[in-house]
């Protein structure tokens, strides 16, 4: 506390408020002060490849098919050589000892091949076509320009993968908090009503309440994006939100069972406030740290939720790229050896569900009144 000189002399002490607490006990939380740091990192992401600054371009074929990360080296092809004579990627002559029919077949196909290259019509506008592709390309063509290697590796299609993971980070990001806003707002909405006014009310949102948590949260998101059967960051975060308020609701819900009988309320009745006023303005205040925990807690929850959901093909189209969808593709890559996208995309996943989980903790700690 300290007091403060005014033009009477000195003032009565004043004391510090919830919400400078809090801040003051969540700066001495280093863990809590270095995952807001991660989690900021992951924000500036978001918004720099929202707003095309990064990764606007991950859609292009910057390397060779599945180039390795530069660090591990330019891959070596194991595939046999194609000879001039099956250029549809026939096997050449010899290389399948133990077939007694190889030398035939191929010589045979060999000669097929000769008699149409014979008979092939001659393209005049071959040469053309050939200088102005090598002008747009800068005088290289279209192989030549592919890297050998990326600085995290390519995918089936020589996209990078580190373009692909920060785009993903937009995704699942902005899927997480525009999800976890909208619950947030229906779950105070509904908790608010019904521990405010009780009675008929509150045994309606009890029973709705009831219905969305019969079923197991997973299987339920589920459920509903196969009925929908429609891909897209939007339906999504639909889905995510429409479910997920039921935890949130039954925190505000109790809390304005609490609050709606104290002194406060009394008195705000006695001065003639409205029920809106004493709900949202008075009440809402004293049960805003419990929201944004949940908040904070729900990010998490519908990040991971997100994933699932693009993973199995239910989440975003394939015109957009998340977590999920990138673990996809990952399966068949790693069963040929290429590991980099399935690295890629868990350890950018990884990183941000940790640090959202330990700021959460921290922000949990710093906004309990308990704590002095």
């Amino acid at each position: 506390m300290q007091a403060v000189l005014g033009s009477g002399g000195l003032r009565r002490p004043e004391s510090a408020g919830l919400w400078t607490l809090a801040w003051r006990r969540f700066c001495r939380d280093r863990v809590g002060v270095a995952s807001f740091a991660v989690v900021l990192f992951f924000f500036c992401v978001m918004l720099a490849s929202g707003l095309r600054l990064v990764a606007a371009d991950w859609a292009g074929e910057a390397g060779v098919n599945y180039a390795p990360p530069t660090f591990v080296g330019p891959g070596t092809s194991d595939r046999q050589p194609v000879s001039p004579a099956s250029p549809r990627g026939v096997e050449a002559p010899g290389v399948n000892p133990a077939d007694p029919l190889a030398d035939v077949l191929s010589e045979i196909r060999g000669k097929g091949a000769a008699q149409r290259d014979e008979t092939d019509i001659v393209d005049p506008l071959a040469d053309v076509l050939a200088e102005i592709r090598a002008e747009r390309s800068g005088g290289a063509s279209h192989a030549e320009i592919k890297s050998a290697t990326l600085a995290f590796g390519g995918d089936r299609w020589g996209r990078d993968v580190l373009k692909k993971a920060i785009k993903g980070t937009e995704t699942s990001m902005f899927v997480g908090l525009a999800a976890a806003a909208l619950t947030a707002l229906l779950g105070t909405l509904f908790g608010a009503l019904a521990g405010y006014y009780g009675r008929w009310i509150d045994d309606f949102f009890n029973w709705f309440y009831s219905i969305f948590t019969a079923v197991p949260y997973l299987l339920l998101i589920l459920a509903i994006a196969a009925v929908l059967n429609q891909k897209g960051t939007m339906t999504v975060i639909l889905i995510l939100s429409l479910t997920g308020w039921t935890g949130i609701f039954r925190l505000v819900r109790a809390e304005y069972l609490k609050h709606k009988v104290r002194e406060y309320i009394q008195a705000a009745d006695a001065i003639g406030a409205s029920h809106a006023r004493r709900m949202f303005v008075h009440i809402l205040p004293n049960v805003s740290h419990v929201v944004l925990v949940q908040l904070s807690l729900h990010v998490v929850l519908f990040i991971k939720s997100e994933v699932v959901l693009s993973f199995l093909g239910f989440g975003v189209g394939v015109e957009t790229v998340s977590w999920g969808s990138m673990l996809n593709e990952a399966q068949s890559e790693l069963i040929l050896g290429y590991w980099w996208q399935l690295a890629a995309a868990t350890i950018a996943m990884a990183a941000l569900v940790t640090g959202f989980s330990l700021f959460t903790d921290a922000l949990r700690d710093a906004l309990d009144p308990k704590l002095k």
